[in-house]
């Protein structure tokens, strides 16, 4: 349980009155497993969901080591110039042994961190595939109710599932290193396909010509992809988070797209299929956890597992059984 939990009226006040500090203590809350947490976090968004939804939501992706903590920095710092409230979800890998955040995104925005308008909250990405924090949604919502313009959220970076960021955000930014070269040949093809706009970072000193080489050449690989269904052509630009070459461009980009996309209605109905693609997963969540807690399920995958992982149970067989262990007890429990 968190340690000095507020009420219901306390954490949706504070948030309200944008508190900082209750706004991180809120998203602590949304991240706890607990069952009691877990219930109050539910109601917390259900009494917020009326202020949310009014920013735009931004995700950043890109390999490792392309400098997507230092670019939203400038980035976030140039939105503030702007009048802008800049909320940063970091999402950073989890460690496998330890379970724990590992980078500490927030360490290296001090700068961006220090200002009021901003805020930011590394969360550790845990098992969760797509590079994003099993709850990423429920602070977005609790970032905007707190009066947040625009949510940037940071992925762990390009993978198999990496593309799960997609489908909570408005705009998908795709950050690349310059020189494509053979490396335009090993990216993954739905990550391009995704994007509504490439950015080619560290486009300073000696890397102009080839961050403009990379340019062409991405922008050539994108005419090849079929047309977006909402209609939008992602641009490639170039950009350095130390020169600050690019930023107010990018900036464009994504004003441009929210533009078009709110005078067609595809805004407002690519957040509808994301709401309900967030209630399927949900259910989906909830089913899985009850089915682990539940203490049958529990002593028969004690007893029995080992004959799974010595080859004695196929587990196709032993999954079967389980299921029908839950079900049965579940009946037998509710009648």
């Amino acid at each position: 349980m968190i340690k000095n939990r507020k009420s219901l009226e306390e954490y949706k006040a504070g948030i309200l009155e944008e508190n900082r500090a209750i706004l991180a203590q809120a998203i602590t809350l949304v991240e706890s497993n607990l069952s009691t947490d877990s219930e109050l976090a539910s109601s917390l968004v259900q009494e917020i969901l009326p202020f949310s939804g009014n920013s735009i939501r931004i995700g950043i992706t890109g390999v490792p080591g392309v400098g997507k903590s230092t670019f939203i920095e400038a980035f976030g710092k140039m939105l503030l110039e702007k009048g802008k409230k800049v909320a940063v979800l970091a999402v950073d890998p989890s460690s496998q042994k330890t379970k724990g955040s590992i980078l500490g995104d927030k360490t290296r925005m001090e700068k961006l961190a220090a200002d009021r308008r901003a805020f930011i909250r590394p969360s550790p990405s845990g098992s969760t595939l797509g590079g994003v924090s099993a709850k990423t949604r429920e602070a977005m919502l609790l970032c905007e109710a707190a009066g947040y313009d625009v949510i940037l959220v940071e992925t762990v970076g390009v993978g198999q599932s990496e593309t799960a960021v997609k489908g909570m955000v408005d705009f998908f930014l795709l950050l690349m290193l310059p020189g494509a070269g053979d490396e335009l040949q090993g990216i993954k093809k739905g990550i391009m396909e995704m994007a509504d706009g490439v950015l080619i970072n560290k486009a300073d000193g000696e890397n102009i010509q080839a961050a403009k080489k990379a340019k062409t050449q991405y922008r050539n690989a994108l005419h090849l992809f079929p047309p977006s269904e909402n209609g939008w052509y992602p641009s490639v630009i170039t950009g350095s988070s130390l020169t600050g070459e690019g930023l107010d461009e990018c900036w464009e980009m994504v004003e441009k797209y929210q533009e078009k996309m709110l005078d067609s209605g595809y805004f407002e109905l690519n957040r509808a299929e994301q709401r309900l693609r967030w209630l399927d997963e949900y259910v989906q969540y909830l089913l899985g956890k009850a089915f682990h807690e539940q203490a049958k399920v529990q002593n028969l995958l004690a007893s029995e597992r080992e004959h799974v992982k010595e080859g004695k149970i196929s587990p196709l067989t032993f999954a079967r059984k389980l299921v029908n262990v839950f079900f049965e007890n579940f009946q037998i429990k509710n009648s």
